[in-house]
């Protein structure tokens, strides 16, 4: 039988040496994994057990129920609303910031003087907490002393004062306007990176052959910039659909949860009633609508390179 052990002196075998460099940059990496399996993985699965379960801080129970949970949420018209405000809200928002920071990023890759100024200006409603961004449109659109009335009323545009959060149909509006409002820049600042990366040989080729601006954008600059604009989409989207801070900082949900989300209910069910095992449930839903929305944009995604490619 042939001794395999290596001699002193002998050198390693290839394949020792393949096992040894492909071991050591994962080894390096288990630290790493670690940390985030402890603070990412444990509480998602912790999160999916506890759905299955009663567990509630009130009653003392926590006992394995199965899809009990999922079944009352599925009857469950407090949660149908919430869903419905979360995605209408990821929709119309995403959609808005979009456009307008499309229209921002247009213009401020143009040159012109002071073009550095109004980018490093256009940052500071994104860089604002939303906590203060809350605040500041609860002043703004205030039902009886907000500017944003006094002004519609000057203008001719209403003929009455408009309780623009405190009513039912206008609270959910008001927060997707401030919602628009912050993140707007958000979105120019991915897009206009998105156009640094369009060849100006193109663009000056079509020029040359007499193209009008809005040929060039439809033609040349919006193909081109298609991938990064469902990139931008995607993380805008995923954000929005988690919105929080501002719905409860402006509203809590109210009135009569005409702005209630997914986030704000979760978080009432968690911390408000302390009924862990169904509102674990709540946000289990939440997470796999999530990964819906992320799923349709990554094929998007995907046929777009594909297309460009």
């Amino acid at each position: 039988m042939t001794d395999i052990a290596v001699l002193p002196g002998e050198r390693p075998k290839p394949a020792a040496r393949a096992l040894s460099s492909a071991l050591g940059p994962w080894l390096l990496l288990v630290p790493a994994f670690v940390s985030l399996a402890s603070v990412s993985f444990y509480p998602i699965l912790n999160g999916l057990w506890l759905s299955l379960t009663n567990t509630s801080l009130i009653t003392q129970e926590s006992d394995f129920v199965g899809f009990r949970n999922y079944a009352e949420l599925w009857a469950d018209p407090q949660f149908w609303n919430a869903w419905g405000h979360t995605i209408w809200f990821t929709f119309a928002s995403t959609a808005l910031e979009t456009l307008i920071g499309l229209a921002m990023a247009l213009i401020l890759y143009e040159g012109f003087t002071g073009r550095g100024f109004v980018r490093a200006a256009m940052l500071v409603p994104w860089a604002m907490p939303t906590v203060v961004t809350s605040k500041m449109f609860g002043w703004l659109f205030d039902g009886q002393h907000g500017i944003v009335n006094w002004l519609l009323l000057e203008f001719g545009v209403i003929d009455q004062k408009v309780n623009w959060y405190g009513s039912p149909d206008t609270a959910l509006t008001t927060i997707i306007v401030a919602d628009v409002w912050k993140t707007a820049p958000f979105m120019a600042l991915l897009l206009l990176a998105g156009l640094q990366t369009v060849p100006k040989s193109l663009v000056e080729a079509a020029r040359m052959d007499g193209a009008k601006a809005w040929t060039v954008f439809w033609h040349i600059r919006l193909p081109l910039l298609m991938p990064t604009l469902l990139i931008a989409g995607l993380f805008r989207a995923l954000d929005a659909f988690r919105i929080f801070d501002l719905v409860y900082v402006l509203t809590g949900g109210g009135p009569a949860d005409s702005t209630e989300t997914l986030s704000t209910l979760s978080y009432k069910v968690l911390f408000s009633t302390l009924s862990f095992g169904y509102g674990s449930a709540v946000s289990t839903a939440m997470f796999v609508t999530e990964g819906l929305i992320a799923l349709v944009f990554c094929l998007f995604l995907v046929r777009q390179i594909r297309r460009a490619g």
